[in-house]
C-alpha cells in the first residue's frame, strides 16, 4: 500500500514558516492559503508530495468537505495532530463530502479520494452519523413516486430491523377507530392509505424521548393547490420524517441510554373526491375541533394528533422533539439553511441553541408569542389551522402545535427546509439533515447524561 499524501491545513504565516520549500509553487499558482483553497504541490516523478489547504478560523466541520471530490482519488492523511474534537470534526466533514444520489443514474459514482481516519477521532460517531446523515438524504432526495406512506414505513422498519427497534403501524380505517382523525383527513385522498409509525427502542426504565416528524411524503396543497413553482420540491415534504428517523439512527447506534419514541404521520396530501375541503371542521385526537383555513397548511394537521399522542403517555416522557418542513415564514425569516427553533421552555431552546453552535449545525429560535394565539381563532371551531393574517407564520403554526402539547413537559419545534439549494463544502445540493446533529448533542448531555 502506497503512503498516504499528507494535507496541511495552513494560513498564511504557516505557509510562510513552515511551508518555505512550496512558497515558489504556491506562488506560481496563485495559492493564498485562503479558507477552502487547495494546492497540489508537486513530488517526483509526477506524484503529489503533499496538500496545502487554506486553513479558516476557526476550522469546522467542513473544513474539509470539498476534498473527496476534487482532490485525485488517492489516500490522503491529515499531515498534522489534531485535538480529539477537532479530528472528529474533520473526519465527518470529510466523510459528508463524499455523498452522493445515485440510484437512478446509469453510471455510478467517480472514485473519490480516501482519507485515513485521524488519531484520536471518535470512529464510532462518525461512523453512526455518517450513516444516518446518508438516511436523511436518500429519503429526502428519492421521488416522491417512490416515497410513499408504504415506502416510508418500509425504511422505517429497516432502521428497527438494524437495530432490534419495535414497529407499530395504524394505517387506514385505523386511524379514525384510534382516534387519529386529523392524520386520516389529510392523507385519506391518496391510493397510499395514511398511517401513523409508532418506533419504541431501549430500556423501558432509562429516560424518556419521544420524536415527531412530519412525513408527508408529498404535498399538492389538496384542493388549495399549490401552482407548479411552489410544488416542485414537495417530494421533500416528509423532511421532518426523515430527520427524525436519522435522529433515531445515530440515537440507537451509539447506544444513548434513552427510551427512544419515534412517532411518524406519514401521509401524501393529495386530491381526489375525498378531500378535505377548505371550511371543514375536523376533530382532533386532543378533542379540539379545527377548521380548515387553508388545505395547504396541512402538516400541522397530522403532527397535532401525533403530539397529543406524544404527551398523553404515561409515564411522560423527558423530551418531545418534532421535526418539520412546516412554513415557508421561516424560510423568508432565516433563508433556507438555518432553521427555527421554538421551545416552551427558555432553558432547553437555550441548550439546544448551544449544542447547535458546538457541532456546526446552528439553529435560530424564534418566539412562542402569546399575542398571536389570537390569530388563529374560529367563529365555527376551536381553532383555525391557519391565522387570519399572513404575517408571522412560523410564529402562529407553533403556537397551532403547541395547543397539542403539555406545558410541564419540555417540547421543541424545528421548522427546517431539509434542502440544499446550492451545494456547499460537505452538503450537497439535494435533501439534507438539519438540526439532527445539534438535537442529538442536546439529548446525550441534557437526558442521557
Amino acid at each position: 500500500m502506497s503512503t498516504p499524501i499528507p494535507i496541511y491545513l495552513v494560513n498564511q504565516t504557516d505557509l510562510a514558516k513552515d511551508h518555505a520549500d512550496s512558497q515558489a509553487w504556491a506562488q506560481s499558482t496563485g495559492f493564498k492559503a485562503d479558507p477552502s483553497t487547495v494546492c497540489l504541490v508537486p513530488g517526483s516523478e509526477g506524484s503529489i508530495a503533499k496538500v496545502l489547504v487554506g486553513k479558516p478560523d476557526p476550522v469546522d466541520t467542513w473544513t474539509l468537505g470539498n476534498l473527496p471530490k476534487t482532490l485525485p482519488p488517492q489516500t490522503y492523511a491529515l499531515a498534522d495532530d489534531w485535538p480529539a474534537a477537532l479530528a472528529t470534526k474533520l473526519w465527518l466533514g470529510w466523510q459528508l463530502g463524499r455523498y452522493s444520489f445515485t440510484p437512478y443514474k446509469r453510471q455510478a459514482a467517480p472514485p473519490m479520494a480516501e482519507l485515513v481516519p485521524p488519531a484520536g477521532a471518535d470512529a464510532t460517531y462518525v461512523t453512526a452519523t455518517t450513516a444516518a446523515t446518508t438516511l436523511v438524504r436518500n429519503l429526502i432526495t428519492t421521488p416522491a413516486g417512490d416515497m410513499g406512506p408504504e415506502q416510508l414505513q418500509a425504511a422505517a422498519q429497516g432502521l428497527c430491523d438494524r437495530h432490534s427497534a419495535n414497529l407499530t403501524a395504524l394505517i387506514g380505517d385505523e386511524l379514525i377507530n384510534q382516534n387519529y382523525p386529523l392524520i386520516h383527513a389529510v392523507g385519506r385522498a391518496y391510493s397510499q392509505a395514511p398511517r401513523l409509525l409508532d418506533i419504541t427502542w431501549g430500556n423501558p426504565d432509562a429516560p424518556k424521548v419521544t420524536l415527531v416528524g412530519k412525513g408527508v411524503c408529498f404535498d399538492t396543497g389538496g384542493l388549495d393547490i399549490k401552482p407548479a413553482a411552489s410544488m416542485k420540491l414537495m417530494k421533500k415534504d416528509m423532511g421532518g420524517a426523515a430527520n427524525a428517523l436519522g435522529l433515531a439512527e445515530m440515537i440507537m447506534a451509539l447506544q444513548l441510554p434513552v427510551r427512544l419514541r419515534v412517532l411518524i404521520a406519514a401521509v401524501e396530501n393529495s386530491i381526489a373526491s375525498n378531500s378535505l375541503h377548505p371550511l371543514d371542521v375536523v376533530p382532533s385526537r386532543r378533542g379540539l375541533t379545527v377548521e380548515i383555513g387553508n388545505t395547504d397548511a396541512e402538516g400541522r394537521l397530522v403532527l397535532a394528533d401525533a403530539l397529543w399522542e406524544a404527551v398523553c403517555e404515561e409515564p411522560a416522557p423527558e423530551l418531545v422533539v418534532d421535526f418539520s418542513t412546516l412554513t415557508g415564514a421561516a424560510r423568508i425569516a432565516l433563508g433556507t439553511e438555518l432553521p427555527a427553533c421554538f421551545s416552551n421552555q427558555p432553558e432547553m431552546a437555550n441548550a439546544l441553541l448551544t449544542c447547535g453552535l458546538a457541532v456546526d449545525d446552528p439553529l435560530w429560535q424564534l418566539p412562542l408569542h402569546k399575542p398571536y394565539r389570537s390569530m388563529l381563532d374560529s367563529s365555527v371551531a376551536d381553532l383555525s389551522n391557519i391565522s387570519n393574517n399572513s404575517y408571522g407564520g412560523a410564529i402562529t403554526a407553533a403556537l397551532f402545535l403547541q395547543e397539542f402539547t403539555r406545558p410541564e413537559i419540555p417540547w421543541v419545534h424545528l421548522d427546517l427546509m431539509a434542502w440544499n439549494i446550492r451545494t456547499l463544502p460537505g452538503r450537497p445540493e439535494g435533501g439534507e439533515a438539519m438540526g439532527m446533529r445539534a438535537v442529538f448533542e442536546l439529548i446525550r448531555q441534557t437526558i442521557a447524561a
